[in-house]
């Protein structure tokens, strides 16, 4: 998907500005100043056309498995900010492309998430996109607000 496609969607999510965060943070040496916040998380966006091209059967590779925890890692700092609670990723995958992420906060699981497909992971649109990301986000302190005790442990 092209900037300007990109640009049209006009998602100005907390959840997206904290992925580019992510993104930029990775960044040690500079090498992406010059690009747009945009261009950074254009890999997340997979219309039908492209994900048409991506076969059902594969592994992911490691580019891939490093976009899917940058995902996880904004939802878990998206959680974070809002409840005060630190949160944390931990995934197990599968070479073949399946597993599980969960986002634990304490002895409290915020989010788990059964993953599959993993080499096509991506989102039909940045509305989709912010979209997903935001709704982990909310399940995720939802959790931590209906049990404080167990997340502060």
């Amino acid at each position: 998907m092209s900037e300007a496609q990109l640009s049209e969607a006009g998602v100005d999510s907390m959840f997206v500005q904290e992925l580019i965060k992510q993104w930029r943070a990775q960044d040690t040496h500079g090498a992406w100043e010059g690009k747009s916040d945009l261009t950074l998380i254009a890999p997340y966006i997979i219309d039908k056309e492209a994900r048409r091209e991506i076969p059902i059967i594969g592994d992911p590779d490691p580019e891939t498995l490093w976009r899917l925890e940058l995902f996880y890692n904004a939802v878990s700092l998206s959680i974070e900010r809002e409840t005060g609670h630190m949160v944390t990723p931990m995934m197990k995958m599968h070479h073949e492309g399946f597993g599980r992420m969960i986002l634990a906060a304490g002895r409290l699981i915020v989010v788990n998430k059964q993953l599959r497909d993993v080499h096509r992971f991506g989102f039909d649109s940045l509305a989709k996109l912010a979209e997903e990301g935001e709704k982990f986000v909310a399940a995720g302190v939802e959790m931590i607000r209906k049990y404080p005790e167990v997340a502060a442990l």
